[in-house]
Parts: C-alpha cells; structure tokens; sequence
C-alpha cells in the first residue's frame, strides 16, 4: 500500500513564491511552485515553502494560502541578491531549515522538493539528517544554457555546473518539465533514467482564457467551448487602452538577453520598413522588468526601440498581476517567445489558453508547449527577418489566424495544474516507497 504523503517541504532559495513574476528573478518558476502548492494543499497535503527572506519588515511565516506556508530564512543581508552572491549564503540558508524541522518531532516532512540547484543545495544537506526522499526540479540548466547564450549574456560559472551536477547526483528523483529536459539530464549530467520523471507544468484554465464570444452571429467553435478571441469586440482592449483595429504584438517577461525580446523589437523595424503604413495600426506591447544580466542596462530596450525609430509604436509596461496579464494576453493578436533557451515556456501557454497564437523559437520546452503550425509558429534561430516574415503572414492572413487560434486552446487545454499535481503525487509516493522499503535479507550462501 503506498504511504499517503502528509506534509512537503519545498525549497526555493533564490526567488519566493510571494514576489511578482516577471521582474528580478522571478518568473514561470515562481508560478509553478505557487500553484502546485496550492493543489497540494486542496489535497490534503500541507506545505512548507522555505525562501531566503529579503526585507526585514517580512514576517518570518506567511500564510500564502490555506495549509501552504511561507517561510522566510534569514540567510545573508534583507535585499534581492544577484544569483552569483547567493552560493556563500547556501549553508546559513541550510542551517535555517534544519532549525525548523528540529523544532518538530522527528518524521515532521514526508519528503523534501527543491526547485533550481541553489535549492538543491541546501536539500541535499536536509536530507540527509532528516532520512527523506529528495526531489529535486532543475528548471533551467547552467550546461544548456551556455550551449545558447545570446550575444553579450555571460556563461554560467563552472561553480554552478558542479552543483547541479552534485544535486543530481543525490536526488532521489528528478522532474522534467518535458521530454526533451529528460534527455538532457541524462545526456548532459549522467542522471539515471530510471530517477528521471516528465511531469509538465501547467495553466490556469479558470483565469487564462478567452473573453467569451458575443452571443449572435459568431460561429461558435464546440471543439472550444464556445469560447473564441473576439479582440476588436471584446473588454480586454477597452481596460488596456489600446486601439480596436490595431495589431498587437505582445512580449511578456523578464528582460534580459536570455529571453531575447530585442529580436522582437527589430523584427519590427524590419516590417515598419517594408510596410510603412503598418505603423498607424501597430501597437508592441513589453510586459516584464529587468533581470539577469538585463539590470546593467535596465533602459536598454528603451533604448533599442530609439535606436531603431520604433518608439512611437512600443508599450513598455511592468510586470502584472495574473488578472491583468491575462488581459494583455487577450487583448494582443500575437505572442512573440523569442527566448534562447526555455526549460518549458510558461508564457507561451497562458497565451494560447487565451486564445492568443504564439511565434517562438524551437528551442528546448517551447517545442512541447507550442504546437506548430496549430497553435502557433516555431521558428528555428534568432534571425529578426524570420520574425518578420511570419507576423507579417498571420496579419495578412485572418484565416490563418483564426485557425492558429482556435487550435492554440485546444492545445493549451492538454495541460492543467491538476494534471500536474496527481503526477508529481505518483513521483512523491513513488520516492517515498522506494526510500522506506524493507531491504531485502541476504540470501544464505549454501554449500
């Protein structure tokens, strides 16, 4: 009979659940840890989300909702921290896990969930004294990336390449957001597939979603739910501010070179170039703030857009509530995920459950998360004149569109949170089985 799990630790050193994705280091991780702790909480299942706290006014202990707790480690000083200073302040951070379980009687946490390889870090250590499972998330890895760094982005250090590598190698389990990160564990860190789970995130279906179609005269679509993208007729553009004839392309994230949305940005330069009278309709829309190796140039965008005469077209606008940025998501004719490397594309998908087709580059998770050519364009390099050839396409071609549109849900409806968690349950339990089964007695050596 399998043991039914009780209570999780969750580890997330680098970035907590309470801040807002899209800025600093937060972002598709921070909603994953989020709304699979919620889940798990609906389930039954308590949770602890441990997190480096960085402002003194933060009480040590949030309720971030019903049996899910944040708790805030005082590891280091009360300020956001680049991810290059935080390793020194891994064993402090440890440290303050363990003084939280020994609070407790022994056997207070099933097993333990770590989420990026600073996280692995301290659970490594936590494992051991507690006699739990393991499990462990890498959502972006230091050997993928600096196998496509942009131009001026900096490699990751051989620091966290060892890291990862002695994370792996003490997991009890590891989860991959897709088939293709499974391989690369594998491949790249010598996992063993037997510990190797795909278990892919997922998307709130009950706030990401289209605006419901007008009641006459639309040619519902059953295979849709009677619901369809209407942006020119819809409230989403109205609460936005922006024009109902106007096509919008749309960006959301964190910027920095990783994440490429310079492409984007002279992708339009190009079509302005080639289409000037597209400029009266035109609207590009940056939802996200400066992270990474983007800080030393918060401006730079900005910047670019000058540079590349296409201000007047350009919306920057900061990270937003869920709410809001299912709005964006809405109201725009096209999501562009240029990224350099994606672990799975969390973007992508909420855009496409809005109804929103996406053009993305084929690389790592955006080859699961986007169907292409029926929910939306991959596009193979970083080349802006590949970028322009298909937004112009999908304006010219309004059939075109609705089709990519109409198969955008349906494809984001293959992936749902609670999928993800009954999976991640199965990888937990399984974990858990294996690590508490009786060993075997020896078999007697006969003469």
């Amino acid at each position: 009979m399998p043991r039914r799990i009780s209570r999780v630790a969750t580890v997330s050193v680098h970035t907590s659940p309470l801040d807002q994705p899209g800025t600093g280091d937060a972002g598709g991780m921070n909603v994953y840890i989020v709304e699979v702790a919620k889940r798990l909480a609906a389930r039954g299942v308590e949770v602890d989300i441990f997190t480096r706290a960085t402002c003194r006014a933060m009480p040590p202990v949030v309720e971030l909702a019903p049996g899910v707790l944040v708790r805030n480690v005082i590891a280091g000083p009360f300020e956001e921290l680049d991810k290059t200073e935080l390793p020194r302040h891994v064993c402090t951070f440890t440290s303050g896990i363990l003084r939280a379980e020994a609070a407790h009687e022994p056997g207070h946490y099933d097993l333990l969930h770590t989420h990026y390889w600073l996280s692995g870090q301290a659970g490594w250590a936590a494992k051991q004294r507690w006699g739990v499972p393991l499990v462990h998330s890498m959502h972006t890895m230091a050997k993928v990336k600096n196998a496509a760094l942009a131009d001026g982005d900096k490699p990751e250090p051989a620091e966290r390449v060892l890291g990862e590598e002695q994370v792996v190698a003490s997991s009890d389990q590891l989860v991959a957001n897709t088939a293709e990160e499974a391989h690369q564990l594998v491949d790249l860190y010598d996992a063993d597939p037997s510990r190797v789970a795909t278990v892919s995130p997922g998307v709130d279906l009950s706030l990401f979603h289209p605006e419901p179609a007008p009641a006459l005269g639309t040619g519902l679509d059953r295979g849709t739910g009677g619901l369809l993208p209407h942006r020119t007729t819809g409230p989403a553009r109205h609460r936005l501010g922006l024009p109902r004839d106007a096509y919008v392309l749309l960006f959301v994230g964190r910027i920095q070179p990783l994440k490429a949305p310079d492409v984007l940005l002279r992708a339009v330069a190009r079509m302005l170039a080639d289409d000037p009278a597209l400029r009266r309709r035109l609207v590009v829309a940056v939802v996200g703030g400066p992270s990474g190796s983007g800080l030393c140039r918060p401006e730079g965008l900005q910047n670019l857009a000058a540079d590349l005469g296409i201000s007047d077209v350009m919306r920057f606008e900061p990270p937003s509530p869920q709410a809001e940025l299912a709005d964006w998501y809405r109201a725009a004719d096209v999501t562009v995920v240029p990224s350099h490397s994606e672990s799975f594309g969390l973007v992508a998908v909420e855009s496409q459950a809005c109804g929103t087709p996406v053009v993305a580059s084929r690389v790592g998770g955006l080859r699961t998360a986007v169907a292409d050519g029926e929910s939306g364009v991959l596009i193979s390099g970083h080349d802006p004149a590949d970028y322009a050839a298909v937004l112009r396409r999908l304006h010219a071609a309004p059939g075109l569109h609705a089709r990519l549109a109409r198969g955008a849900i349906r494809h984001a409806h293959t992936f749902g949170w609670d999928a993800t968690v009954d999976n991640l349950l199965d990888v937990y339990t399984g974990a858990v089985d294996i690590r508490t089964a009786p060993v075997p007695a020896a078999a007697e050596v006969t003469a």
